[in-house]
C-alpha cells in the first residue's frame, strides 16, 4: 500500500493541531477526493476544517495545485492550505 506524507499549513495546521502526518492509503484511496473523505473519517478535527472553510486548497509534491480527480502516487507529498491573501 502506498505511503504519503500530508503537510497541513496556516489555519488548517493551527485547527488540526499538527503540521505534517504519513500516512498508508487503504484499498480504495486512490485520488485527491477519496483522501479528503479518508481523513474525515479518521479524524474529526480534519472533518470540521472541511467543513467550515469555503475553500481549502490541495497541492502535490510542492509544485502543483490540484483538483479533486488527482491521482495519488507512492511517496506523493500532499499539501491542505487555505488561500494565500494580501497585497
Amino acid at each position: 500500500m502506498p505511503i504519503i506524507k500530508i503537510h497541513y499549513f496556516a489555519s488548517v495546521r493551527e485547527r488540526l493541531n499538527q503540521s505534517e502526518e504519513q500516512l498508508t492509503l487503504p484499498e480504495g484511496v486512490a485520488s485527491i477526493e477519496d483522501l479528503i473523505k479518508h481523513l474525515q473519517i479518521i479524524n474529526p478535527s480534519f472533518k470540521s476544517v472541511m467543513d467550515s472553510s469555503k475553500k481549502i486548497l490541495v497541492a502535490v509534491n510542492q509544485t502543483v495545485i490540484v483538483d479533486l480527480n488527482y491521482e495519488l502516487s507512492e511517496d506523493d507529498e500532499v499539501a491542505f492550505f487555505p488561500p494565500m491573501t494580501g497585497g
